[in-house]
C-alpha cells in the first residue's frame, strides 16, 4: 500500500514539476482566494486511475472529485473501511503564481485512522512517508520531530481560512505567539507544514479550515515522527475535524494554553 502511494505520489509530482511555470491562468471555486488550474485535475487522474487499478475495492476522497460532488449535492464517500485521501496538488495558489512551494499528498484510512503516507515534494524531489506503527522517513531515512521545548525557540507556521470570521481568529492567534514564539511562517500548503513539524524544520503547525484531503497524511507522519497531534482544544482528531495543530509534543500544552485564551 505505501509502494503504491510512494509511486502515484511520484508520478504526479512529475506532472506537477513538467507544468510548473507553463500554466497559463487559473479557475476560482468558491471565492477569489480558492483557486484551481489544470495541473490539479491532470495529478488527480493520474492518481486516482493508479489506486483504482490497485485497490478497486477501495474509496477514494480527492480534492477536485470532492468539490465536483458538492456541485452536483452527491455525498462524499464516508470514512469506513478504506479510503484514500488524496489532494494531487497541495498549494494550488503558489503554484498558479510562479512560487515554488507546493506538493502531492496522499494517505490512506481504515475507519478514519490513517494508516499509510506520502507527501512528495517534487522540486526538491523530497519524499515523506509514513506506515502506522512503523515510524516516518524522508527520502528513506528516519525522521524525529525537534526536541525544542520552549516557545521562545520555537519556528512556528500556520495557513489562512479562505472566509471570515475565521481569518479574522486566525489572525488573533498569531497576534498572539509573535511575541512569545522566536517566529512564525506562513507556506500556503497544509501538508508540507506537517511534514515540516515531522522532520523539525517546525516546532508546530496550525490551521482552523482543514479538509481530510489536507491534513490525513501529515497527521500520520507527525505522530510517527514522535509528535503529537490534536484539535485545537485538546481533543483526539477524527476524519471530519477541521481546527487541527501538530507540534513535536514538547510544546502543544503551551501551545493549546495560547489557544485556549
Amino acid at each position: 500500500m505505501l509502494q503504491e502511494a510512494v509511486e502515484a505520489a511520484r508520478e504526479a509530482g512529475a506532472l506537477l514539476r513538467e507544468r510548473f511555470g507553463r500554466v497559463a491562468g487559473y479557475e476560482l471555486k468558491t471565492g477569489h482566494q480558492d483557486l484551481v488550474t489544470s495541473a490539479d485535475a491532470e495529478a488527480e487522474a493520474v492518481i486516482v486511475q493508479r489506486l483504482k487499478r490497485a485497490f478497486p475495492e477501495h474509496a477514494i476522497l480527492s480534492e477536485e472529485m470532492a468539490f465536483a460532488a458538492r456541485q452536483r449535492g452527491e455525498p462524499l464517500p464516508p470514512p469506513e473501511g478504506f479510503r484514500w485521501a488524496v489532494d494531487p496538488l497541495d498549494g494550488t495558489t503558489n503554484f498558479a503564481h510562479g512560487v515554488p512551494f507546493f506538493a502531492v499528498s496522499i494517505a490512506l484510512e481504515r475507519d478514519g485512522e490513517p494508516l499509510v503516507a506520502a507527501i512528495y515534494e517534487p522540486l526538491r524531489d523530497e519524499l515523506f512517508t509514513a506506515v502506522r506503527g512503523g515510524g516516518a522517513a524522508l527520502n528513506g531515512r528516519p525522521l524525529r520531530v525537534s526536541g525544542v521545548a520552549e516557545l521562545r525557540r520555537a519556528l512556528l507556521g500556520t495557513g489562512f481560512p479562505t472566509r471570515s470570521p475565521l481569518r479574522e481568529r486566525n489572525l488573533e492567534y498569531m497576534a498572539r505567539f509573535l511575541p512569545k514564539a522566536q517566529s512564525l511562517r506562513r507556506f500556503g500548503a497544509a501538508a508540507l507544514g506537517f511534514a515540516y513539524v515531522a522532520c523539525g524544520r517546525l516546532e508546530a503547525y496550525w490551521e482552523l479550515t482543514l479538509n481530510r484531503w489536507d491534513c490525513a497524511a501529515g497527521v500520520l507522519l507527525v505522530e510517527e515522527a514522535g509528535g503529537r497531534v490534536s484539535r485545537l482544544d485538546g481533543g483526539p482528531v477524527g476524519p471530519d475535524d477541521h481546527e487541527i495543530v501538530a507540534s513535536n509534543g514538547h510544546l502543544h500544552d503551551a501551545l493549546l494554553d495560547v489557544f485556549a485564551k
